[in-house]
């Protein structure tokens, strides 16, 4: 069962362990940001999609946030890389930074996440 402040990202076949992340419109204190859902070893992780070393989208074609191995998330403009189970920062100029988590939740074939105090649901939710 689903709460009503869960908001769905996904089916959960949309999600490929190491492969294409999902985008998703969110908000950050009120402006408009984009968030990320990314499946590894067979868990979804969601990251607000701003790289720790300067506030920039990590993904180099929109929904590519793995670099080759399909291991790690990297910023494409930094070379910064991350671990996708924590977001904490694996290499690169970020050395001591981590990516802003999004609680997110895998229930009847479906990716939800979930609204918190910094990151909250936009008021226009077209597709990104």
């Amino acid at each position: 069962m689903t709460s009503t402040s869960e908001v769905l990202i996904c089916d959960s076949s949309a999600l490929v362990d190491g492969g294409e992340g999902i985008r998703f419109p969110v908000t950050v204190f009120g402006e408009a940001a984009v968030g990320f859902v990314v499946r590894f070893h067979g868990k979804p992780y969601a990251y607000l999609n701003r790289c720790a070393h300067v506030p920039m989208e990590l993904d180099w074609v929109q929904g590519q946030f793995f670099e080759s191995s399909g291991e790690f998330l990297m910023c494409a403009t930094h070379g910064a890389v991350y671990r996708p189970e924590t977001g904490v920062c694996a290499g690169g100029p970020c050395r001591g930074g981590r990516l802003r988590p999004i609680a997110v939740r895998e229930d009847g074939g479906k990716v939800y996440w979930q609204p918190d105090e910094r990151v909250g649901i936009p008021t226009n939710t077209s597709s990104t």
